[in-house]
């Protein structure tokens, strides 16, 4: 059987941190940017959205309330919740802004879509983008995908919890660079996580190898492996899931 497997795309495939950056440079000036030699431990597993952008359209309650930790990550944007709030704003105004994003790893959605066309592969794309000027949303970002190298791509724009989703569309893996997220998975679904962590190891939440949640520092680390799950010798484990485990190095966890 096919594998069924979802990349969330913000952090993990596209890079928005840089291009917010930009933009809040254009309307602030640069120094109200800093960027930091390394995150203080424990930011991301707090559960700031840093790599994911208000879902109100940045004008409402959530916006106003977004703390300075509400960050994208490995850069700190040094604004008042009013400049945050005119960030999305002038993000929301700008002509198709999420096809103007650059790839994290050039070449690997290209790579991507060749593996799943080899190996038959089942991939969806997971965001909670909010809408901007022009094309909706999920138009922009498949047609972002398309230009990247990946024919067709099935794009869901979604709210809740990333593990409803995957029991939902009976996915078999989901990769996500939020812990959070790949938490949501391994507790709400059958499907098994994969962290991608770019950053200080170190630093990573110490629950998460624990929970059965596997560890890469990029997508093409990821893909390296989940082509030696698909792979003739590896299916002497009896299921989809064991396979991952053992590739991943890790053990079921308490609540499999």
């Amino acid at each position: 059987m096919a594998l069924r497997i979802a990349f969330d795309l913000d952090g993990v495939l596209a890079d928005m941190e840089s291009e917010l950056v930009r933009q809040a440079e254009i309307l602030f000036g640069e120094t109200t940017t800093r960027r930091l030699n390394q995150r203080q431990g424990g930011d991301r597993a707090a559960g700031a959205e840093a790599s994911e952008p208000p879902t109100d359209g940045g004008t409402g309650q959530a916006a106003a309330e977004a703390s300075q930790d509400n960050v994208p990550p490995l850069i700190k944007l040094s604004l008042s919740p009013r400049q945050q709030r005119k960030l999305w704003r002038h993000v929301e105004s700008i002509e198709n802004f999420w096809c103007t994003l650059a790839e994290l790893e050039p070449g690997v959605i290209r790579r991507l879509a060749a593996i799943a066309a080899e190996r038959r592969w089942e991939i969806i794309f997971l965001t909670k983008r909010p809408q901007s000027a022009g094309a909706t949303a999920q138009v922009q970002t498949q047609r972002w995908l398309e230009s990247k190298g990946f024919a067709l791509p099935s794009v869901f724009v979604v709210q809740g919890s990333r593990g409803r989703i995957a029991a939902a569309l009976g996915l078999d893996i989901v990769i996500d660079d939020r812990p959070e997220n790949c938490l949501d998975v391994v507790v709400d679904s059958k499907a098994r996580a994969i962290l991608v962590w770019r950053e200080d190891q170190r630093q990573l939440p110490s629950a998460t190898r624990r929970l059965g949640i596997g560890v890469v520092a990029s997508v093409d680390e990821c893909l390296d492996i989940l082509t030696q799950v698909d792979s003739p010798e590896a299916r002497d484990q009896p299921t989809v899931m064991a396979r991952v485990m053992r590739l991943l190095g890790l053990k079921e966890p308490a609540n499999a």
